[in-house]
């Protein structure tokens, strides 16, 4: 698809090309799973359909109240009016329509073949009906912050797969005559990956393709963690507070030595690979501050948290604090500000591990790992050298 879309150049209907993008890895992703693994019948029952008028009339009335407030929030704060969520828009002005036309249909034959029909879209639905009796206020909790979850990160990674799309279509792949250009591309084209996989998983939450939300981060620690490394939020905290970059990075550091300067900057980029690899690994069930299913394998066979591993090291190969032409007490205060980001990425896998061990399988991942994983080896190397 990217190569139809070099060739097509459709700088003027940006969104519509990132959206046949999105299409695309969207079929490669679930084709096999429903094909293969069959993965629908993970949520549907083994028994004949149970039509419910009220029930999924119920769910609608829940699913359209969610929608309706994440609505109001976008009309309500300036953050969303700028020009740089048009890209946003344009996609909801396409998709929107459709996306109502066809809610209810799916409601109604979903609920008929769900294993337990009475789910959080259904007790949503009564609690916005009024009958507040037998009815689970978690799950309906649960509903409405995994909207939160989706109504905020959607726009934001949709916005930036576009601008990552458009940069992607003018670039000449012939200029790339030395290591600098290969590594600015391939360093940009890797996020671009990152990117375009979030904006779908974020869109390609369903129960149908087993991709919906089990549960959301519960503590207010994890949410405020996870929300400060994303804009607007990053703008505030990353300039005002954790600006580490000593406008010294490894390039200048490195430019005299060739060899050592491709040798560091291919290890930045296996870093961002490794990153990358995390994210596509979840599939369509990637999400921030939500459990949408235990991820095992890819990176993940080796540590619970490869991303954030990876991520960080590369920072600190990228920004090189550690060599500030700035005098001791600016090296010192980058290494620190970075070492305070990082204390925020750390914070961010605790919460999500403690969020992520409700969940049986989880655990018996968690000691896995605990015994065979990455560091378990590392660990188990050191000694036998002991």
């Amino acid at each position: 698809m990217l190569a139809i879309l070099k060739v097509w150049q459709p700088f003027d209907q940006i969104v519509l090309a990132m959206i046949s993008v999105m299409i695309a890895t969207a079929l490669g992703v679930f084709v096999p799973d429903l094909l293969i693994q069959r993965i629908h019948r993970v949520a549907l029952a083994k028994v004949p359909p149970d039509y419910s008028w009220s029930r999924a009339l119920t769910k609608l009335v829940g699913l359209f109240s969610v929608i309706g407030l994440i609505a109001l929030a976008y009309a309500l704060f300036p953050e969303y009016r700028g020009s740089f969520y048009a890209p946003f828009w344009a996609l909801l002005a396409y998709i929107a329509v459709p996306w109502l036309l066809l809610s209810g249909p799916y409601v109604f034959w979903l609920d008929a073949r769900l294993a337990e029909p009475k789910d959080g879209l259904w007790h949503l639905g009564r609690l916005c009906l009024g009958q507040w009796q037998s009815t689970n206020r978690q799950q309906a909790l649960i509903v409405v912050m995994g909207w939160v979850v989706k109504g905020f990160f959607l726009p934001l990674m949709f916005v930036y797969a576009c601008n990552d799309l458009r940069h992607f279509l003018a670039f000449d792949f012939q200029r790339i005559d030395s290591f600098k250009l290969f590594f600015d591309f391939t360093y940009f084209f890797l996020f671009f990956i990152d990117v375009g996989m979030v904006s779908m998983g974020y869109l390609c939450t369903s129960r149908l393709l087993d991709t919906h939300i089990r549960s959301v981060e519960p503590t207010t620690l994890g949410w405020l963690a996870a929300l400060v490394c994303y804009e607007p939020f990053w703008s505030l905290i990353g300039r005002q507070y954790l600006a580490y970059d000593t406008q010294y990075p490894w390039g200048a550091w490195l430019q005299a030595w060739p060899v050592i300067y491709v040798v560091w900057g291919s290890l930045i980029l296996f870093l961002v690979f490794i990153y990358v690899w995390a994210t596509v690994s979840f599939g369509a069930r990637f999400s921030n501050l939500t459990h949408r299913g235990i991820i095992t394998h890819g990176p993940y066979r080796w540590t619970k948290h490869p991303a954030y591993l990876a991520k960080n090291v590369s920072w600190w190969m990228i920004a090189v604090p550690f060599m500030s032409n700035g005098g001791l007490w600016h090296t010192l205060s980058a290494c620190v500000l970075l070492l305070m980001l990082n204390g925020i990425y750390w914070v961010r896998a605790r919460t999500e591990e403690a969020h992520l061990m409700q969940d049986p399988q989880y655990q018996a991942y968690s000691a896995w790992i605990a015994e065979h994983g990455l560091f378990a080896s590392l660990r188990g190397y050191a000694r036998s050298k002991a």
